[in-house]
């Protein structure tokens, strides 16, 4: 008596696919995680240049190790997975991920005190870029990718409690600049 088998998905189509070195579906798997996976790279590298680099090397770590994908979790995110480490491990390479030091003071302020409605996303992403390195991966691996302080602590090698005192600072930093760019609107309003 014969079992009946499941019928192969696209996705299983499309890694066998790629394991087995076809360009199309090499192409075809970049087409579809590549610009979401861009917007990955984009929030932590310094500049475009550099995140086109971290894509590209992530790229090619998906392609080398699609064959060890256990299918334990939706494709997507195991590259996802894979475009943060290798950008975690570009930055370290460059020192990026340093502890900083910064003057800024920053008052103790409330998150009722700033409102994201007047924002852009391409404006907030924007605030998040200019955060020191080590503040913006932990505001980003913390609160976009939805990691744990613990597993951030691990992924960055430092303490959760480093984690969660960063994470608490970047946070502290864009909401004073979230109060003084709200200020320079009432300003101008006010002058005008």
């Amino acid at each position: 008596m014969k079992l009946f088998t499941k019928p192969k998905s696209d996705e299983d189509k499309l890694i066998e696919g790629c394991i087995a070195g076809k360009r199309d579906m090499q192409r075809l798997l970049y087409d579809l995680y590549s610009k979401k996976m861009m917007a990955v790279c984009l929030r932590y590298a310094p500049t475009t240049f550099e995140a086109e680099d971290i894509m590209q090397d992530a790229f090619v770590k998906v392609f080398n190790h699609i064959g060890s994908f256990k299918k334990d979790c939706p494709l997507e995110f195991w590259i996802r997975r894979i475009v943060i480490n290798t950008a975690l491990k570009h930055l370290r390479s460059k020192q990026l991920l340093t502890v900083s030091h910064e003057a800024e003071e920053v008052a103790n302020i409330s998150a009722e005190d700033v409102s994201l409605s007047g924002y852009t996303m391409s404006e907030l992403m924007g605030m998040i870029q200019s955060l020191a390195p080590r503040y913006r991966m932990v505001f980003n691996l913390y609160a976009i990718e939805g990691y744990n302080h613990k597993e951030i602590g691990e992924m960055l090698g430092i303490s959760e409690g480093t984690s969660k005192s960063q994470y608490s600072r970047a946070r502290a930093i864009l909401q004073g600049m979230l109060l003084r760019q709200e200020q320079k609107v009432k300003e101008h309003v006010i002058s005008n």
